[in-house]
């Protein structure tokens, strides 16, 4: 099955600082891809995956669950990991609670985490009846493009399939159950506007991790797909500081950051 112009999983060969970037449900790597495309051109390694059962039809992600979402991104923190000294997991939405579960299952592998509008939980009566409806009802109306910015649109489904929405909530329950074992650096950013996550889940995260360093930013200029809406420059801006405060070497202006990288990669051989 074709995947949807702008959906296309992303890497770029930097240097030895890596971050994995984890997309929301039903959405793609386009959410992301400005993102990852800034830590590019700051001379980091970067991996950008598209979940299975995504970026094509919402059909194609009938036939995923929880499961292939979490072991894609494993999988891709491992291939990092191999070729990273330090590796970093960020994440939107539900790629924010694949964010965690990585962090919570890694440990020390993990060097920090930044999650954005990260999601926790399936909200109102309808999730109750996930169990039963979704043998009875194929779809519901889809999340995508949940953006303050006039003119940006998110590449994704425009419908839910229930037996992804069923897996999902059964993966939130999952992870919430393990964020007391998360204990590294987090910088959390969310929208008190959100029309898809509520800033509930947000605060629960917060309330629940394990983490001592611990940073929280307000977005107030954007709704839930924060990445691609108004306060994405300052997404961008935090979670590099972010890196650059944890790594040794980054965090500084882009050339000095890419003569690290080039000394490094001499250093390695790589």
């Amino acid at each position: 099955m074709p995947v949807l112009p702008g959906a296309e999983p992303y890497r770029h060969e930097g240097g030895e600082v890596g971050v994995l970037l984890c997309h929301g449900f039903t959405g793609s790597p386009q959410s992301l891809r400005p993102w990852a495309e800034y830590l590019a051109e700051r001379g980091l390694t970067v991996a950008l995956p598209l979940l299975p059962g995504h970026g094509t039809r919402w059909e194609d992600m009938q036939l995923t669950g929880w499961q292939d979402w979490y072991a894609e991104v494993d999988r891709e923190l491992r291939a990092l990991r191999e070729r990273c000294a330090r590796v970093f997991v960020f994440g939107l939405s539900m790629g924010g609670a694949l964010t965690l579960r990585l962090a919570a299952k890694h440990g020390d592998a993990v060097s920090g985490i930044v999650v954005v509008n990260p999601a926790n939980k399936v909200h109102g009566l309808s999730a109750h009846a996930l169990p039963v409806a979704r043998h009875f009802v194929r779809t519901t109306k889809g999340v995508t493009s949940d953006i303050k910015k006039d003119g940006v649109v998110e590449v994704g489904y425009d419908r839910v399939p229930l037996h992804a929405a069923h897996a999902l909530r059964n993966f939130f329950r999952i992870v919430d159950g393990e964020l007391p074992q998360v204990t590294q650096p987090m910088l959390l950013l969310h929208s008190p506007e959100d029309h898809v996550v509520p800033p509930a889940d947000s605060a629960r995260i917060l309330s629940r991790v394990s983490s001592t360093d611990v940073t929280e930013i307000l977005l107030e200029q954007s709704y839930h797909v924060a990445t691609l809406d108004n306060d994405a420059e300052r997404i961008f801006e935090e979670s590099y500081a972010f890196i650059g405060r944890l790594a040794p070497g980054v965090g500084k202006d882009a050339a000095d950051v890419g003569q690290v990288s080039q000394q490094e990669g001499t250093a390695t051989g790589g």
